[in-house]
């Protein structure tokens, strides 16, 4: 198989897995704990900034073209311009910047512990900045409340999260990126 039908292959599964993510919410309050984020740092993380960023962006557009792929069988514009929208566009930044961190962290494609968990850390970071702001903006609250409510009743979740993806990545990174090579 060429190197760019594998990594149409990758793109579109972890579309797809993001998309899967949204049968898993919580709801507690205007934001669910979803899994939807977990897996759009983990195409970062495994696929690289770019092919990841581009499954977000694959499920990104599915969603907008009215697939119901947002959590709780969201889709539209409406869903991307409504509160919980900024963080839909975080999933996208969240995966460059995972991807891009652990690219720029790791030698020889071989992930480290501390590098790995810096990459996803920061990634998870750049999904709430956008979505604060969003829900701030949207629901006219004041940066405590849109910070209260979006972000820290979410930490925990997120950490565990983290704890998951960190082995994940350290075991998977290098079989992913051995098939995406040129060369493979």
């Amino acid at each position: 198989m060429r190197t760019n039908s594998r990594s149409s292959v990758f793109t579109a599964l972890f579309a797809a897995l993001i998309a899967a993510g949204s049968l898993i919410a919580i709801p507690i309050g205007p934001i669910p704990i979803v899994f939807q984020n977990a897996f759009a740092i983990l195409a970062g993380l495994l696929l690289g900034p770019l092919q990841g960023a581009g499954a977000v962006g694959l499920f990104l557009l599915a969603g907008v073209l009215g697939l119901p792929v947002f959590s709780g069988g969201k889709s539209g514009i409406a869903a991307i311009s409504g509160p919980t929208g900024g963080y839909l566009i975080g999933y996208f930044i969240g995966a460059l910047v995972a991807g891009y961190s652990l690219e720029k962290a790791t030698a020889e494609n071989r992930p480290r512990l501390a590098a790995v968990t810096a990459a996803a850390i920061g990634g998870f970071l750049a999904i709430y900045v956008p979505g604060v702001v969003a829900l701030k903006n949207k629901l006219d609250l004041s940066l405590a409340d849109a910070i209260l409510k979006g972000f820290v009743p979410f930490v925990i979740a997120d950490f565990v999260k983290i704890a998951v993806l960190v082995p994940i990545t350290l075991k998977l990174r290098p079989i992913v990126q051995r098939y995406l090579r040129p060369d493979a």
